[in-house]
């Protein structure tokens, strides 16, 4: 008879991180591909040489919605957020490549998600038309402690399956969605806006989005890091609604 282990001290957070692990990506790959349809090969410096032409021809792109030559680029994120999220994130999947860790073959970390003080609880108003709203100290009192001790219980429950010999790929099966994961996302700069446009809300965009708090951190930081890497191209989507090409 196997021994009931210990009981495991769970981490809990209420945030996401997004890492831009590697990149081939910027403005200049958007011209390479546009140019190439009327002069051909070009140089770095021909393409680049005329900033004003330059904006001018990425916001034209964009605004006309030519896509292709916003494919021309890659970027690979490291991300760490609950399970949930990625259940959503991978509904993506044009222009996206996945790679999660997996339970079947590595001991999962005891880190869970707990929504933050700021992460809006209550949710009000019918499908399709509703919104969340604040929650009162008792209810995010409530929401801590019950997942908390919800989180620690699988847990334990996991670390018995494991000791007693029971294979990871069938004792992982008692953990919550909201376990920790990482993967690696690699995606280009049109599939990221197709990802934006769905899963940020955003003063600026033309169709209106209502994504989950918890997916849109992630998106937040992934788009920071794309706003840097091609800053024409990111301006060029605000400015013509945030509606990918």
């Amino acid at each position: 008879m196997s021994e009931t282990p210990e009981p495991t001290k769970a981490h809990f957070r209420g945030d996401v991180t997004v890492d831009l692990v590697k990149h081939a990506a910027s403005d200049s790959d958007v011209l390479f591909a546009a140019r190439v349809s009327t002069a051909g090969e070009q140089s770095l410096e021909e393409v680049t040489k005329d900033p004003e032409r330059s904006k001018g021809l990425v916001n034209f792109l964009m605004r006309d919605r030519h896509g292709s030559p916003f494919e021309h680029n890659s970027m690979t994120f490291f991300i760490s957020a609950p399970i949930f999220v990625f259940r959503e994130f991978m509904r993506h999947r044009v222009g996206w490549s996945y790679n999660e860790e997996s339970g079947r073959y590595r001991e999962l970390e005891p880190v869970f998600y707990v929504p933050g003080e700021s992460r809006k609880l209550i949710q009000q108003g019918r499908p399709g038309k509703y919104e969340f709203v604040e929650g009162t100290p008792g209810q995010h009192e409530l929401t801590s402690r019950v997942m908390e001790e919800s989180y620690r219980r699988a847990y334990d429950a996991y670390q018995e399956m494991l000791g007693a010999g029971v294979a990871r790929e069938v004792a992982r099966a008692v953990l919550p969605v909201g376990l920790f994961s990482t993967m690696y996302a690699t995606c280009n700069a049109r599939s990221l806006m197709h990802f934006l446009g769905l899963r940020t809300q955003h003063e600026l965009a033309k169709v209106p989005s209502f994504p989950q708090r918890e997916i849109e951190m992630v998106g937040e930081q992934m788009e920071a890091h794309w706003a840097r890497l091609m800053p024409l191209t990111h301006a060029a989507f605000n400015k013509n609604g945030r509606v990918a090409p």
